[in-house]
């Protein structure tokens, strides 16, 4: 934007701006899938260069457009999965957060918007969607044996696989909270991407985040894995069925974490000890490929919470 844009006309183009993302996230096949990643970007910027009432304004002015030219269920899944992010991570740029502390901050907007998005469902459109997404995923096996069936496959074995798949959908639908929480993660790094990506070219800075080998979460997650496992043992030990699922998204959740810390362990000790990037990347497949593998290495990343190895076996990375 030129210094003679004033900052009412630079609203209203942002504002366009994001209109037409949202229109062609719609109504334009597999490009508005991509293109749907970048509709908080304008926000962001906005609200970066002019503050979150003027964001918030915007917001709800690119609403009420995209309502009256699609439709308000539409518009509203837009708005709070990727436009109230923009607002929030624009808002900690104008506030000179860390990257961090910007990234966090984003990622419970995206949470509270995934939550807030589900509950309007079901209220207004009295639509459970998790169930409905667990019905069509069922729907589809149900048609994929059928074909089998017709095939010739033996109906034995088709009803052994029937009586995997229902067990499985049953635990899908405990998982709930864990697949709002990745879908808020999904969401949140979709806002920090693209938002990292264009504001240097709008001559605006977000800071960045810390290299991966430096990666640490805080030490509760360990604790939150032992508690999850803990209430794991006792639900199917001692029937208490009142926190199965609670006990298992917090186990899911918890080990994620520790995956992620893992990984970054054994970038710090690849780079410690110069691993070529060939060799890196032939290990990673090998970790990621291997259940047992990705497991040992989500227990390490919880234990190095604890202990942290880093300082303790390499002086800090002396």
């Amino acid at each position: 934007m030129g210094r003679s844009v004033t900052p009412t006309i630079e609203g209203g183009l942002l504002v366009a701006i994001t209109v037409i993302l949202g229109l062609v996230t719609v109504y334009v096949p597999i490009l508005g899938m991509f293109v749907e990643f970048f509709c908080a970007v304008p926000l962001a910027v906005l609200t970066a260069r002019q503050g979150a009432g003027k964001g918030l304004t915007a917001l709800v002015v690119v609403f009420i457009l995209l309502s009256m030219l699609i439709s308000p269920l539409l518009s509203t899944r837009l708005a709070l999965s990727f436009g109230i992010c923009g607002v929030a991570l624009g808002w900690c740029v104008r506030k000179n957060f860390s990257a961090v502390k910007i990234f966090v901050l984003t990622l419970i907007v995206a949470s509270a918007a995934q939550v807030l998005t589900l509950a309007l469902l079901l209220t207004i459109m009295d639509v459970n969607f998790i169930e409905t997404q667990i019905e069509l995923v069922r729907e589809s096996f149900n048609e994929s044996f059928a074909m089998y069936e017709a095939m010739g496959v033996d109906k034995a074995q088709i009803n052994e696989a029937k009586g995997q798949v229902e067990p499985a959908l049953q635990t899908l639908a405990l998982l709930v909270p864990t697949l709002i929480m990745l879908t808020s993660v999904i969401n949140a790094l979709a806002v920090w991407f693209t938002s990292k990506w264009i504001f240097p070219k709008l001559q605006m800075q977000i800071p960045s985040l810390p290299p991966f080998a430096e990666w640490k979460f805080p030490v509760p997650f360990f604790y939150i894995a032992i508690i999850s496992g803990l209430g794991m043992y006792w639900s199917f030990t001692r029937g208490w069925t009142q926190i199965q699922e609670l006990s298992l998204n917090l186990a899911i959740i918890s080990m994620l974490v520790g995956l992620i810390q893992g990984f970054s362990l054994l970038s710090f000790i690849f780079d410690r000890y110069k691993i070529s990037k060939l060799v890196r990347r032939i290990l990673y497949v090998l970790l990621v490929l291997n259940m047992f593998l990705l497991q040992l290495v989500a227990i390490t990343g919880l234990m190095d919470m604890l202990f942290d190895y880093r300082k303790r076996f390499f002086k800090g990375g002396d």
